[in-house]
C-alpha cells in the first residue's frame, strides 16, 4: 500500500484538482440560483443556500489540504497549505488554522485522514469527471466516463472511493467483514470459510479453495491490518456517499434523483450514528424540511421517514427546532394519503420525545386540534389515532400544552393534572381554567374528582387560588350536567357558607358574588330543589330558613352581580308551587318587594330585568302589595312608564316592563291613576300603533312586548267608574282601539283575547253612559254625560280625524250611543269583528273572552230582545253552536284547553237567550242542531253547579225537562 501511495502521488494531485473543479462548479451553480431568484427568496431559503455555499467552500479547502507537499516543489507553499484552510465566517470566506478542523469533530478528521491516502482504482483508472456531471448524466441520458456508465449513487461513490482487490472474499466476491487467513496464506471472510470447512469431515483433507493445496489444519488467524483497512474504507465510502447524496439533493434536477438520494441517506442513517452526525454537519437535516412542501407525495413521505431517523438524537432535534419542519408536518396530518399521515405522525412522535420541542409543537397553529381530532377518530385510522394519543401524552409534559389542549376542547389532561398533580401543578391548572373562563365561552364538563379539588380550593387562604377556583366553578356550573356533579361533590354547603357565613375582612365581596352565581346556576339547572341540602343541619334550599337568608341579602348596598344572583335563585324557586308560597311569605314578612322594585331601575340591565321578572312571578300572590309599593317607590311608576316607551329596538327590558303592568291586578285604582298621571295611556297607544305599523325594529321580544302593551291598556277599562279614567277612555276612543286590535292582530291569540276583554269591560258601561231620548227622565245622567262630552269636545284620537260627539239612538241600550262617549259595540262595528274571531280562532281563552263581549248585548241591563236581534243579524246563533261543538269536551267542566268549562257555560247561556228572546229564525237555528241535546245532557250530568243550572234552563226551554213555575209555548224539535 505504501508503494502504491508513492507511485500514485501524481495521480492523487490530479484527483484533488478534479474534486476542486467539481466543487467550484457547485459554487457557481449556487451563485446562479441565488441570482435568478434573489428577489423571491425567503430568509430560510437564503440561509440554506448560504450554508450550501459554505459547505462547498469547506470541501475546496479540504481538497487543498490533501495535496502532497512535494507537489509544490517548495516548503514555502507547503507551509502555506498546511497552515491555512478556507472557511466561511458569516457570509465571507476566511482562512483558519487547519488544527481548528473547520469545525469538524475528531471523528470526521479520521475520515479526512483516510481520504488523504492514495487509493488504487481496481475498476476505473480513467480521469474522474465533475461530480455534477456524474449526477446529472445518471438521470438524463447514458453518461459514460472512461467507458463506464453510472446508474446509481453508490456506483458514483465507488468511483470516487474505489475498492482494493484484497477487500473481496474469494468465496463470496463481497467485501469482507471479518477477514481471516488460513494455513495456505489466503485471506477469506470468516463466515464464508467456516461454512466451506464444514463441508469436510474430520477424516477428509481440507483443500484450499484458491490454491487447491491440502491444508493440515482448519486454524484461522484474524487479519487485523486488513480488517482495520476495510473498516477505514467503509467509513470513507459511507462519508462519500453522504456527500454525494447531499449534492444530488442540492441539484434536484429530477424527482427520481431526489428520491434515490433520500433512499441512500435513509440506508446510511440506519447503518450507524456517525453517518447521522455527518448529515447534521453538512446541512442535510436542515435542508430536508424544505422538501416537505414538494409537490410529489413520495418525496414528502420519504423525507419524513429520513427526518424521523435523523431526529433520534438531540442534535437532530435541535436543528429541526430552528426550521419550519413542525409547521409543515402539521399540515401533512390532514393528507389524504395514509402513508403520508403515518409518516407525519411518526415524525411528530419522535420530536415530542424531546422537551426542547414540546412547546414548539403545542404552540403551532392547529397542531393540538389536528392531533385530538386524529386521536378521537380511531375508527378511521387506528394506527394514526394511537400515535396521536402518544404525541399528546408526551406534550402534556409541558404545562402550556395542557392549556392549549383545553382551549381545543380536550380537557382530560387538565383535569387529570388537577387531580393528580402537586399543589403547584394544581394551582397552575386552576389558573388555566380561569383564563379559559375569561377569554372564551366554552362548555366544560368537569369530573367528580376534579370538582372536589376545586371545592377544596375555595377554602384556601390564598385569595388568588380562591378566586380562580370560584371563577371556574361559576363557569362549569352553568352547564346542566355539571350542576348535578357539583351537588354530589358537596358544592352547595360550601357556597352557602361562603355567601352567608364566611367573612374575610381584607377580601372584597367578589367571593360572595361568585358563590351566589354558582348557587343560581345549580338551582336553575333543573335539579329538584327539595333535594339540595345547604348545611349540615339538613336544611334544604326551599326551606324558609334558606329563603329568609337569600332575601335578607337583597340590599341596594350590595354589588349588582350579587343581587342579580340572589334574584335568580328566588326566581327559580317560584317555578314550583310550594317554594313559591315560601318566597311570597318571606317577602311579605320582610317587605323585600320594595327593594326589588328599586332594582327595576338599576343601570345594570340584567339586574333590572331579573327584578322585574321576579315581580311578575309574584304578581298573582302579592300583586296588590307590589302595586301599592310601586306607587310609593321614589320615581315610580314614572320610570316604569319611561322604560316601556324607550325608542329603538324592542329589548327584553321593554317586554318585561310592559308585562309587569299587564300582570299586576287590573282593579288597583291607585296604580291606574298613577299611570294615568304619568301619561301611560297616550304612550301605550303610540307604541301599539308603532308595533302595528312595524316601525319599531322587530325582535324575539316583540310578541310579549305587544301583549304587555295591550294588557296595560285593558287594565284601565276595569276602573271606568273613576271620572278621570273614564274621560281618558273617551278621549282616546278605546272602543275603536280594541276593535282594531281584534282585526289587525289575527296572529296573536293573547292580543285578541285582551282586546275582547277590553271591549267587554267597555260594553258594560254603555248602558250607564247612553243618553235616553228624553233627557228629563234622567237628569243626573244628562249632567254627567254633558260634562264629559264638553270635556271631550274638540279632542282627537291618535292623530286621527276628530270623532263626532253626536250618536244615534241605540235600540239595545235604549238611548243615544256612540263609540266614543258610550263605548257602544254596535255603533263601533265591534260585533262584526267579534263574530269574525269566533269563526277564525279556536283557542278556548280567546273564544271565552269573545263570547263574554258579545253576551253584554244580551245582558239583563239592556233590551235583551233587541240585543238578540242584532246578534241574529250576524248569524250569531250558528257560530255559538259551532263553538259549543268544538269545545264539547268542556261541557263536563274540564275542557281540553283549560277553558272548556267556561266556554260551555257562555255558550249555554247564549243559547238560552236565543231560545227565550230570539225570533223564529233564531229559535229554528238552535233547535235544528242535533248535537245540542247530547251536550246539554252531558253538562247536566257531569258539569259543575253553574253549568248544571244553565244546562237545566236550556233543557226546559227545549221541553226536555218539566217547568212547574211557568207556562210556555210548545216547540217541536
Amino acid at each position: 500500500m505504501e508503494l502504491q501511495r508513492a507511485q500514485n502521488s501524481t495521480a492523487n494531485v490530479i484527483h484533488v484538482m478534479e474534486y476542486l473543479a467539481a466543487n467550484v462548479d457547485l459554487a457557481k451553480d449556487l451563485v446562479m440560483r441565488c441570482s435568478a431568484v434573489a428577489r423571491d427568496l425567503k430568509n430560510d431559503d437564503l440561509l440554506s443556500m448560504t450554508e450550501d455555499l459554505d459547505s462547498v467552500i469547506k470541501n475546496i479547502g479540504h481538497e487543498l489540504s490533501r495535496i502532497p507537499a512535494s507537489t509544490f516543489g517548495s516548503t514555502r507553499f507547503a507551509d502555506t497549505r498546511a497552515d491555512t484552510n478556507l472557511q466561511i465566517v458569516g457570509n465571507r470566506p476566511r482562512y483558519c488554522d487547519q488544527n481548528s478542523c473547520d469545525g469538524y469533530s475528531e471523528a470526521d478528521m479520521s475520515i479526512i485522514a483516510a481520504n488523504s491516502r492514495p487509493r488504487r482504482r481496481t475498476l476505473h483508472n480513467s480521469d474522474m469527471p465533475r461530480l455534477v456531471d456524474f449526477l446529472q448524466g445518471m438521470y438524463h441520458e447514458s453518461h459514460d466516463i472512461g467507458a463506464h456508465a453510472f446508474s446509481s449513487l453508490p456506483e458514483v461513490a465507488e468511483y470516487v472511493e474505489p475498492l482494493y482487490d484484497s477487500f473481496f472474499c474469494p468465496l463470496t466476491n463481497k467485501v469482507m467483514v471479518d477477514p481471516v487467513t488460513t494455513e495456505s496464506g489466503v485471506t477469506y471472510d470468516r463466515k464464508a470459510i467456516e461454512e466451506y470447512f464444514d463441508k469436510f469431515t474430520d477424516s477428509e483433507p481440507v483443500i484450499c479453495p484458491v490454491t487447491k493445496m491440502s491444508m493440515q489444519s482448519k486454524t484461522l488467524r484474524s487479519n487485523v491490518p486488513l480488517k482495520s483497512t476495510i473498516a477505514e474504507w467503509i467509513m470513507r465510502n459511507e462519508a462519500t456517499r453522504v456527500r454525494i447524496a447531499r449534492t444530488a439533493l442540492s441539484i434536484t434536477s429530477t424527482e427520481a434523483m431526489v428520491l434515490e438520494a433520500i433512499q441512500e441517506l435513509k440506508l446510511l442513517a440506519k447503518l450507524r450514528r456517525k453517518n447521522r452526525e455527518q448529515m447534521h454537519k453538512i446541512g442535510i437535516t436542515k435542508f430536508l424540511p424544505r422538501l416537505l412542501e414538494h409537490k410529489d407525495g413520495l418525496i414528502r413521505c420519504d423525507s419524513l421517514d429520513l427526518l424521523c431517523l435523523l431526529v433520534e438524537d438531540e442534535t437532530g432535534k435541535e436543528i429541526i427546532a430552528h426550521t419550519r419542519a413542525i409547521t409543515r408536518t402539521i399540515k401533512l396530518l390532514s393528507s389524504s394519503s395514509p402513508d403520508e399521515r403515518h409518516a407525519a405522525i411518526s415524525f411528530l412522535l419522535e420530536l415530542s420525545k424531546s422537551e426542547l420541542l414540546l412547546e414548539n409543537i403545542g404552540s403551532t397553529a392547529g397542531s393540538i386540534l389536528m392531533l385530538t381530532t386524529m386521536k378521537f377518530n380511531d375508527s378511521d385510522d387506528p394506527v394514526a389515532a394511537e400515535k396521536a394519543g402518544e404525541v399528546l401524552k408526551n406534550l402534556e409534559k409541558c404545562p402550556k400544552n395542557i392549556k392549549y389542549m383545553a382551549e381545543s376542547g380536550y380537557l382530560d389532561p387538565l383535569q387529570r393534572h388537577l387531580v393528580e398533580g402537586s399543589e403547584d401543578v394544581q394551582m397552575e391548572m386552576v389558573s388555566y381554567l380561569g383564563e379559559l373562563v375569561q377569554k372564551q365561552e366554552m362548555t366544560i364538563n368537569i369530573a367528580g374528582s376534579a370538582s372536589e379539588i376545586l371545592i377544596k380550593m375555595v377554602h384556601s387562604s390564598n385569595t388568588m387560588i380562591r378566586k380562580a377556583a370560584l371563577d371556574v366553578l361559576v363557569q362549569i356550573s352553568s352547564d346542566g350536567p355539571n350542576s348535578k356533579t357539583l351537588v354530589d361533590a358537596g358544592a352547595v354547603p360550601v357556597m352557602v357558607e361562603e355567601l352567608f357565613i364566611r367573612k374575610i375582612d381584607d377580601e372584597p365581596m367578589g367571593s360572595k358574588t361568585e358563590a351566589a352565581a354558582v348557587l343560581a346556576n345549580i338551582v336553575e339547572s333543573g335539579i329538584d330543589p327539595d333535594t339540595i341540602v345547604v348545611n349540615k343541619e339538613g336544611h334544604i334550599i326551599t326551606s324558609k330558613y334558606s329563603v329568609y337568608n337569600f332575601t335578607h341579602m337583597l340590599k341596594c348596598s350590595m354589588p349588582d352581580d350579587l343581587n342579580l344572583s340572589i334574584i335568580r335563585v328566588l326566581l327559580a324557586l317560584t317555578a314550583l308551587p310550594k317554594p313559591l308560597m315560601t318566597v311570597v311569605s318571606v317577602m311579605k314578612e320582610q317587605g323585600s318587594s320594595l327593594t326589588v322594585i328599586e332594582f327595576m331601575g338599576s343601570t345594570t340591565e340584567a339586574l333590572g330585568i331579573g327584578a322585574t321578572r321576579l315581580l311578575i312571578a309574584l304578581s298573582a300572590q302579592m300583586g296588590h302589595t307590589t302595586a301599592e309599593k310601586l306607587c310609593k317607590a321614589p320615581g315610580q311608576p314614572g320610570r316604569l312608564v319611561k322604560s316601556i316607551g324607550q325608542p329603538g329596538r324592542v329589548t327584553e327590558r321593554h317586554a318585561v316592563s310592559a308585562t309587569l303592568l299587564a300582570r299586576l291586578p287590573y282593579q288597583n285604582i291607585t296604580l291606574n291613576l298613577a299611570l294615568l298621571e304619568h301619561g301611560a295611556v297616550p304612550m301605550l297607544l303610540a307604541k301599539i300603533e308603532e308595533m302595528q305599523r312595524g316601525e319599531m325594529r322587530a325582535s324575539r321580544h316583540a310578541k310579549p312586548y305587544m301583549e304587555g302593551l295591550v294588557g296595560a291598556l285593558v287594565r284601565m277599562t276595569t276602573t271606568l267608574y273613576d271620572p278621570d279614567v273614564l274621560l281618558a277612555a273617551m278621549d282616546h276612543n278605546f272602543t275603536a282601539v280594541f276593535t282594531d286590535l281584534l282585526v289587525r292582530s289575527a296572529g296573536s291569540d293573547e292580543v285578541q283575547r285582551l282586546a275582547a276583554v277590553g271591549l267587554e269591560n267597555l260594553s258594560h258601561q254603555s248602558v250607564n253612559l247612553s243618553q235616553p231620548p228624553s233627557e228629563e227622565r234622567r237628569p243626573k245622567k244628562k249632567n254627567i254625560l254633558r260634562r264629559l262630552r264638553d270635556a271631550h269636545a274638540g279632542r282627537v284620537h291618535d292623530n286621527r280625524k276628530p270623532l263626532p260627539t253626536q250618536g244615534h239612538l241605540c235600540p239595545v241600550h235604549r238611548g243615544v250611543c256612540s263609540p266614543v262617549t258610550t263605548f257602544c259595540l254596535i255603533e263601533a262595528g265591534a260585533v262584526e269583528a267579534l263574530i269574525g274571531v269566533l269563526e277564525s280562532n279556536e283557542n278556548g281563552r280567546v273564544v271565552d273572552a269573545t263570547l263574554g263581549a258579545l253576551c253584554t248585548l244580551m245582558d239583563d241591563s239592556v233590551d235583551v230582545e233587541r240585543g238578540v236581534a242584532v246578534l241574529a243579524e250576524h248569524d250569531a246563533a250558528r257560530h255559538v253552536l259551532r263553538v259549543l261543538r268544538q269545545h264539547r269536551d268542556g261541557c263536563s267542566g274540564g275542557g281540553h284547553d283549560g277553558d272548556g268549562g267556561a266556554v260551555s257555560q257562555r255558550c249555554f247561556w247564549a243559547v238560552e237567550r236565543f231560545l227565550t228572546h230570539g225570533g223564529e229564525r233564531c229559535v229554528r237555528d238552535v233547535t235544528a242542531d242535533r248535537a245540542l241535546p247530547n251536550a246539554l245532557v252531558s253538562a247536566f250530568h257531569k258539569g259543575d253547579a253553574a253549568t248544571k243550572q244553565i244546562a237545566e234552563s236550556v233543557l226546559r226551554s227545549l221541553h226536555r225537562m218539566p217547568d212547574y213555575s211557568a207556562t210556555y209555548v210548545s216547540v217541536e224539535l
